[in-house]
């Protein structure tokens, strides 16, 4: 059995699916068999020829594909993008870079199938992105995206951090779903974040309660780790188990005092529970993929864990999870 079969690293569905256009959440069986798939491009725009030349490319696959098929395709700059935009879409084709994929996908749910596409890949260019959740490339793209659309593609249902907020009136306030890490500090940076921090038993570190002052918290997803994570907490050569990496996520407290750094898990941990910070300072905030700021004072109760929607990322030669193989044992 592969491990995709086995559904430890990823949950993918087989190529076998339905093809994405017959999922149309809400309709009738008939109307959805008469109506072409609803397809939204969303594209980097920053006057450089490489990302031009790639929405070129992109458009040209696309157009075959209204031709051919009818397909429904519309075109938004990643600037001009809201929530709204995304719904009922039956596939979000973001063309970019990570930092593009990760700045729009806190607007998609989780059932919108997401394709990313590379447009300045650094096989082509060493200044190029890294493309780590970009399952595409232009050179590649009009394949791809019939396969997308056909069912053929490896949809990796990825898990996202949500921190939710409980404030002193007892309001309640979710941040953005975070793909690779979700940040709660001071809103001045130069002043130390001040909490008490919490976590219930969990086998593994006991129960914890203790009261910090530090640069704030880190939390990452398992994929999101090699964003910031690594670069805050040193745990070169840790490999994490191959059953624990959807449902488990990072923790750091930043620039802790030497002499708190316990290894109890109040410092750094790897963990499934909610960790939960009480704030004692007077203006703080929460920062989803270095995105959208969510903010909160004194006394408001923030708890952290992978309970934000997932994601549903499709790549076309390998899983998510293949790139990053030697952080995982079995």
């Amino acid at each position: 059995m592969s491990l995709c079969d086995s559904g430890q690293l990823n949950q993918v569905v087989p190529p076998c699916v339905a093809p994405i256009w017959d999922i149309h959440r809400g309709k009738p069986a008939k109307e959805r068999a008469a109506m072409p798939p609803d397809v939204l491009v969303v594209y980097k725009k920053n006057f450089e020829e490489v990302h031009d030349k790639a929405l070129a490319t992109v458009r040209d696959a696309l157009d075959e594909l209204v031709s051919d098929r009818g397909t429904s395709i519309s075109y938004k700059a990643r600037e001009t993008v809201n929530r709204e935009d995304f719904v009922g879409r039956d596939l979000v084709i973001i063309l970019g870079g990570d930092g593009t994929l990760t700045s729009i996908a806190h607007s998609i749910d989780s059932d919108t199938p997401v394709m990313g596409v590379n447009s300045h890949p650094r096989d082509d260019d060493e200044d190029g992105s890294y493309g780590f959740y970009m399952g595409s490339d232009p050179k590649h793209f009009a394949d791809d995206v019939r396969s997308a659309l056909d069912g053929g593609a490896i949809v990796n249902v990825l898990p996202r951090l949500q921190a939710e907020i409980v404030t002193t009136s007892g309001k309640t306030v979710l941040s953005d779903p975070a793909l690779n890490d979700l940040i709660i500090a001071n809103t001045h940076q130069y002043q130390p974040s001040r909490y008490r921090l919490q976590r219930v038993p969990d086998g593994n570190y006991g129960e914890i309660d203790v009261i910090q002052r530090s640069s704030g918290c880190l939390f990452s997803t398992f994929l999101g780790q090699g964003a910031w994570f690594r670069h805050v907490a040193d745990i070169e050569g840790a490999a994490f188990p191959m059953n624990e990496v959807n449902g488990w996520y990072l923790f750091v407290s930043r620039d802790l005092p030497r002499e708190e750094r316990e290894d109890d898990g109040s410092y750094w941990a790897w963990t499934s529970e909610p960790t939960v910070m009480t704030s004692d300072m007077h203006r703080g905030y929460i920062v989803s993929d270095g995105w959208d700021e969510t903010h909160f004072t004194r006394g408001a109760r923030v708890t952290v864990d992978l309970g934000g929607p997932t994601l549903r990322l499709l790549t076309f030669r390998s899983t998510i999870h293949d790139g990053v193989a030697h952080w995982i044992r079995a």
